[in-house]
């Protein structure tokens, strides 16, 4: 009688942001249904914690996400554009939204961690590298996803564990259909000319 082995608990802890800015900055977009599959065939994620900061507005994004398979944990965020009513500071210089989750993806990641074999770090961000150092003195580091090539120099002892995103750009950029339906159809309809 042989005995099934086991598949290990797999849990990805995504930073939305360092991953939304990296790509955007090196010229495409995360298509997130294609992450989130890309998870599960390639790693066995059975959850994928997204951190990301709420601002009202974006409520049906977050129900999308959540839609895709994703387990949304948003961060309050305040708006650095409204100067602080502070009598010594009236003319605050204006800046974005901001809403940094650091501290919810490390606090989730040790609160699961009895709940999980392996996890995975989607981001290319240093502040996690207590996180990825702790995970691998416990060996349950699986992965750490870099969006590219520009990842946090301190990974560098955790090099064996990197895999960059865009090295799967094929697979997981989003690519608007809106946009190429035209230039598709004009094709075919020149090619039948023809």
């Amino acid at each position: 009688m042989s005995k099934s082995k086991k598949r290990p608990v797999v849990y990805a802890y995504i930073d939305s942001q360092n991953v939304n800015v990296t790509t955007q900055k090196h010229g495409w977009k995360m298509n997130w249904a294609a992450l989130r599959k890309f998870l599960a065939e390639e790693y066995g994620v059975t959850k994928a914690y997204m951190f990301i900061g709420y601002v009202p507005e974006f409520e049906p994004m977050y129900e999308q996400l959540h839609q895709q398979g994703y387990s949304i944990v948003l961060k309050p965020t305040f708006d650095m554009t409204r100067p602080r009513q502070e009598a010594d500071q009236p003319d605050e210089e204006k800046r974005p939204i901001k809403g940094n989750i650091d501290a919810e993806l490390v606090l989730w990641a040790m609160k699961d961690m009895k709940e999980y074999d392996k996890a995975i770090i989607v981001s290319g961000d240093g502040d996690f590298f207590c996180l990825v150092e702790y995970l691998d003195e416990q060996h349950k580091l699986e992965k750490i996803m870099a969006p590219t090539g520009q990842y946090s120099s301190l990974y560098n002892k955790y090099e064996s564990y990197v895999e960059r995103l865009d090295n799967h750009k094929k697979v997981l950029e989003y690519r608007d259909r809106k946009k190429r339906a035209p230039r598709l159809f004009g094709g075919r309809q020149s090619r039948q000319q023809n």
